[in-house]
């Protein structure tokens, strides 16, 4: 996939050098040993480089490690997260973090990572899956759906629409859906909040999260710091 042409730009400029060549002179007929060698000025030339191809800034920290240094994220996660800022960038028009979620994992696991696209730092946070995603309750989010009233955790890449509130999860995070897997968002109030059953008094009573109805449930202790963090315009890309 193409990759956005923002960010650093790599470029340079490559100097030759150059080395005098030993010179003697001597009369006709008269051989004159050669003792000295008289150096010659070079100027060195001054050759014009045109910068690299413009690279991402994503694109590029990822290259050189420095996105996620610890390896906290599947790489296969990260790739698809990295290119769907660039499918969406009409959309995803903050760069400077964005919001993972890897539904292959536990729902008890930290699965929720803020990923900081300038500094490469990784927070890592639990969010919960839709029931049903996990008729049987397991832990573990089995089948993604974007029908209404599926109860499903839906997968694919969200824009942030800034900060909500709702009459009944109160203040939140709204979502909006950019793939056929998840357009619906919306219209089935998929979204980011506070939940008791996703706080740790929880998990450490029941060993796992509760589950949503299909959202981005995060413990209350979260939801500010993301609430403010999230904004307007910044990735959310979950995928299992």
């Amino acid at each position: 996939m193409r990759l956005a042409r923002r960010g650093f730009i790599l470029g340079g400029a490559a100097l030759l050098s150059g080395c005098a060549s030993a010179a003697a002179t001597r009369p006709t007929g008269v051989f004159t040993p050669l003792t000295t060698a008289q150096a010659v000025p070079v100027q060195t030339p001054r050759i014009a480089v045109a910068p690299a191809e413009p690279e991402a800034i994503t694109a590029h920290l990822n290259s050189t490690r420095l996105l996620d240094p610890r390896g906290q994220v599947r790489p296969e996660l990260m790739q698809r997260a990295l290119a769907a800022l660039d499918i969406h960038d009409h959309k995803i028009t903050q760069r400077d973090r964005m919001y993972l979620v890897d539904f292959t994992k536990f729902s008890g696991e930290e699965r929720l990572y803020e990923v900081d696209l300038e500094g490469g730092a990784v927070t890592l946070m639990r969010t919960c899956h839709g029931r049903g995603s996990d008729p049987d309750h397991s832990g573990y989010a089995r089948s993604f759906s974007n029908t209404p009233e599926s109860f499903k955790s839906s997968v694919g890449a969200y824009a942030t629409a800034g900060a909500g509130w709702g009459a009944q999860q109160g203040p939140n995070v709204l979502l909006d859906g950019l793939e056929y897997t998840n357009n619906n968002a919306r219209e089935r109030a998929i979204i980011i909040h506070g939940a008791d059953y996703a706080d740790p008094a929880f998990l450490a009573r029941e060993g796992k999260l509760g589950r949503s109805y299909g959202c981005f449930s995060v413990a209350h202790t979260d939801l500010p710091r993301l609430r403010d963090r999230m904004g307007e315009g910044r990735l959310l890309f979950a995928w299992a």
